[in-house]
């Protein structure tokens, strides 16, 4: 949530300082943020900070899905803002990195969005006897052996499987 947060964040201070983003001083007017134009210096700052926070959400997201491609395209963009406002100014520059924050920031969202929990609830069948039982599947440990609670029958799962939730 926090690259979404620094994205919007990023996109909206851009609109804010006109003289930096001509091509928003239209949308910026119909926006009322016209006003904001007296602290045009503060508000490159602000967009800073959340260029700054865009990236930090991406790297966090990138730990739980482990998409690399959304954090690659955060940092290139992070990095052409950076390069822009403290190096050579540019306002190719500025756009592209501001678009490249917000394609990382939807790229993280759609692949963060079609993860689901794993179900951990599975049903064994017996082989000996044919009972059914609901069990949990451990989240900490592999169960190498199974004992029916029907008949005293143990088995083992196949040896291609560590576990006998497998299916």
């Amino acid at each position: 949530m926090l690259n979404r947060a620094g994205a919007l964040g990023a996109l909206i201070a851009a609109v804010a300082a006109p003289c930096c983003f001509p091509i928003f001083a239209a949308i910026a007017a119909t926006m009322g943020l016209g006003i904001l134009s007296r602290y045009e210096q503060t508000v490159l700052y602000v967009l800073q900070g959340f260029t700054l926070l865009s990236f930090i959400g991406l790297v966090l997201a990138y730990k739980s899905h482990r998409q690399l491609v959304p954090l690659l395209i955060g940092a290139a963009a992070s990095v052409l803002l950076a390069f822009a406002f403290y190096i050579h100014y540019s306002v190719i520059a500025l756009y592209v990195g501001l678009a490249g924050l917000l394609a990382a920031a939807i790229w993280n969202w759609i692949s963060s969005r079609g993860r689901a929990a794993p179900i951990l609830q599975s049903i064994i069948t017996c082989p000996h006897c044919g009972h059914r039982a609901e069990e949990t599947m451990p989240t900490n440990a592999c169960i190498f052996f199974y004992v029916c609670p029907n008949c005293p029958a143990g088995w083992k799962p196949n040896p291609e499987v560590c576990c006998g939730f497998v299916v």
